[in-house]
């Protein structure tokens, strides 16, 4: 009892106020200058307790905060909590008679960010699906702002195929993704399901929010996917890229409010929301597509360029013979060493990327100054071919910052910190 006293004491005795938040990325704007309005939804995970300690914290940060909760979710931690420790009865039930209007549409106007912690497995499922069945999901299929889903549960739950392909889901619908972490879980295990700590949750809100629309004007074309040189009708030479990574940075940078070009080559993904999709194949067909495009403020090569193509492509498909094949190879255009060479001054901003099997820094700094651009993602073949994750270093001239194992998505939004960072340097310089 005393252990109770003595938690719940020390939650209502944290001071409000503005702290510095030092896990913001780079080139994100200050968030204690913004107070922003964050609807908690909370489902029904034995970690529902610890979201008492996240609207604390939330509100200490100086934020406005209002809470939402699953049926579930109530049955772990009683609603009178969320009362005392924001002023306002948490929203229950779609049906509450004593609320004028529609609960969920005023909610989703109300909030500028919304952050479900805990997210069941189960309640990710039916977002994933666009189901609405409870105040929570119908509120977040209502809201078109920005969304951070800390999901908690067992390991086993986690590593399900179900669960995977609902957070890919997610992720491609928009929304950010805060943990699991690694420890012990409620049966007494120790595995990936607990759900990340209140302040880890905390900053991904105000992440999210600093970044929103911090790109809003801006025009970026972004490269993706492996070209494809053709030797016959019906054969090629490619590579493994499945394009995963640029259509992350397409569709994160057009969240973040930019107007985005997306020249793809041959690729089995759907064009990410408000992004204008170009169709490529070969090399020199990206080319092309670049060129007539690079009027921007921003190009990210993320595509992988074919370095060579056949001479002749046959006009038939070439038939086995009891000889060898002889292919004779010419080189592609550097479409990216091409930009770097024509660019006047400092604009557009160039980004590469580089693909290494070794010396992976090493090589990119040497792009880096070839290839006359601003910055190389870097990384390793063995982390980058048809993941939802990369590993990456961003080399610059004046830095080098290696990143942890990231989903793309959270990829894509560190180079465009790095972007933003750029862009404030460029129009202050």
């Amino acid at each position: 009892m005393s252990f109770f006293l003595v938690s719940w004491l020390a939650i209502l005795d944290t001071p409000l106020g503005y702290v510095e938040n030092s896990h913001m990325g780079r080139g994100c704007k200050p968030w204690y200058l913004v107070r922003v309005k964050v609807l908690v939804g909370i489902s029904g995970g034995i970690a529902a307790y610890k979201s008492a300690l996240l609207v604390r914290e939330l509100m200490r940060r100086g934020h406005e905060v209002r809470v939402m909760m699953t049926a579930a979710a109530a049955r772990f931690v009683g609603p009178v909590t969320f009362t005392g420790l924001t002023g306002e009865p948490p929203v229950l039930d779609l049906w509450d008679a004593t609320r004028p209007g529609e609960v969920h549409v005023d909610l989703a106007e109300w909030a500028d960010v919304v952050v479900v912690a805990p997210a069941t497995a189960n309640l990710m499922a039916r977002l994933a699906s666009g189901v609405a069945n409870d105040v929570v999901t119908a509120t977040l299929l209502c809201f078109s702002g920005p969304v951070v889903i800390a999901p908690a549960m067992h390991t086993r739950m986690w590593a399900s195929p179900a669960t995977q392909r609902n957070v890919r889901q997610l992720r491609d619908d928009g929304h950010s993704c805060v943990g699991p972490t690694r420890g012990a879980l409620a049966s007494g295990e120790v595995g990936l399901g607990r759900m990340a700590e209140p302040d880890v949750i905390a900053d991904a809100v105000e992440s999210v929010v600093s970044n929103a629309r911090d790109l809003e004007g801006v025009r970026v074309l972004v490269s993706a996917g492996g070209t494809r040189e053709d030797l016959d009708p019906v054969r090629f030479l490619g590579n493994r890229s499945t394009g995963k990574m640029g259509y992350a940075i397409a569709r994160r940078a057009a969240r973040r409010g930019a107007h985005v070009v997306l020249v793809s080559a041959p690729t089995t993904l759907d064009t990410p929301a408000g992004v204008e999709r170009v169709e490529t194949r070969s090399a020199r067909d990206m080319q092309a597509a670049v060129s007539a495009r690079a009027d921007v403020d921003v190009v990210i090569m993320a595509a992988a360029v074919a370095d060579y193509r056949p001479a002749e492509a046959a006009p038939d498909k070439l038939k086995k013979s009891d000889g060898s094949l002889h292919l004779e190879l010419v080189r592609n255009p550097d479409i990216l060493a091409g930009l770097g060479a024509a660019r006047q001054g400092e604009r557009p901003v160039l980004i590469g990327f580089a693909l290494e099997t070794r010396d992976v820094v090493k090589n990119a700094r040497g792009k880096l100054t070839r290839k006359k651009v601003d910055l190389v993602v870097a990384n390793h073949a063995s982390d980058a071919f048809g993941t939802e994750t990369n590993e990456v270093t961003l080399v610059s001239a004046d830095e080098e910052v290696a990143l942890p194992t990231l989903d793309k998505s959270d990829v894509a939004d560190r180079v465009l910190d790095w972007v933003v960072a750029r862009l404030g340097e460029l129009s202050t310089g």
